[in-house]
């Protein structure tokens, strides 16, 4: 059996890569042929010296997204190298698509170029389609009111901390993900232990307070584990220095060396310096209010199998 392959970088997973992803298992299912989404990891401007931005998605996040579409859907992420960016159109083609991944038809976006110097456009690729023995289509754009919806919009949005529009774009909230570390225990200090995550790889929201839902990694992929209320900041108030740092409401467990996926739900406000530690503690408390208000009604998303998202 041949394969349906759709090609992209999917950064982000957001409403328009689900929309393509979905176009592509029901023409495959109506062609019989096999879905499959062709990736790239590491991004193709980090390797030829663009100034790769920061992904929305780690690769397994993204990895994880895209199989949820499809109990039909395979996955190939392909190195990306510079011995591939310097293929020609007809080489790329020839040995990847048709070669490695017997590609009977291909998806890609509008504006598709691959191959040596992004020689390869659309109607390139419908060429070599004919020449080697297989179709390609151009995706239906998912839009809204404002237009296609793309990952460029999806950090514009997370840049203005405008969460609201990000879930609406995403079909989920935006996640981060990272190890819990050692502190310096200033939250435990006041009275709000809080677990404070390293490592973080994904795209950062401004500084400020958010309301959150937190994930936590098992042997078998994610679980829901508490809302809560997190800072991404300096910490002024108490002079601790940049962190990403979350308290996590009813819980008391040690977290250390624990995999966390938070989720941001809300900007509550920006970061500021209050005058002392008491105003903090008061500002604390209503910000733990606001975000468990804000969490009190999520429900886990089926698809997520027992994780928020």
């Amino acid at each position: 059996m041949g394969s349906l392959v759709a090609i992209g970088n999917f950064d982000g997973v957001h409403r328009g890569h689900q929309a393509v992803v979905s176009q592509a298992v029901k023409l495959a299912q109506a062609s019989s042929l096999s879905p499959l989404v062709l990736t790239f990891d590491p991004h193709p401007s980090q390797v030829l010296g663009r100034g790769a931005l920061p992904a929305l998605t780690t690769l397994e996040r993204k990895v994880e997204l895209l199989r949820r579409q499809s109990a039909d859907l395979s996955v190939v992420v392909e190195p990306f190298t510079l011995p591939l960016a310097q293929m020609e159109p007809l080489e790329f083609a020839r040995s990847l698509l048709v070669g490695g991944l017997s590609a009977k038809m291909v998806i890609v976006g509008e504006n598709f170029r691959f191959g040596r110097g992004r020689r390869g456009d659309f109607a390139e690729l419908s060429r070599l389609g004919e020449e080697l023995g297989f179709r390609a289509q151009a995706a239906e754009l998912e839009r809204d009111a404002q237009g296609p919806i793309s990952s460029t919009r999806v950090r514009s949005a997370l840049e203005r901390g405008a969460l609201g529009e990000v879930e609406e774009l995403l079909g989920r909230p935006h996640s981060l993900t990272g190890l819990v570390i050692p502190g310096q225990g200033r939250g435990r200090s006041i009275g709000v232990p809080t677990a404070n995550l390293g490592e973080l790889s994904e795209a950062l929201p401004p500084h400020g307070v958010y309301a959150v839902l937190a994930d936590r990694k098992t042997d078998d992929g994610f679980e829901a584990l508490a809302g809560g209320v997190a800072n991404f900041g300096v910490r002024p108030t108490l002079g601790a220095g940049p962190s990403f740092e979350a308290h996590l409401f009813d819980l008391d467990q040690d977290l250390y060396g624990q995999e966390l996926r938070v989720h941001l739900l809300s900007r509550l406000r920006e970061e500021r310096k209050f005058s002392g530690v008491d105003e903090l503690r008061a500002q604390i408390g209503r910000d733990m209010d606001a975000a468990r208000a804000l969490t009190a009604a999520r429900k886990p998303d089926p698809s997520a199998r027992g994780a928020w998202y």
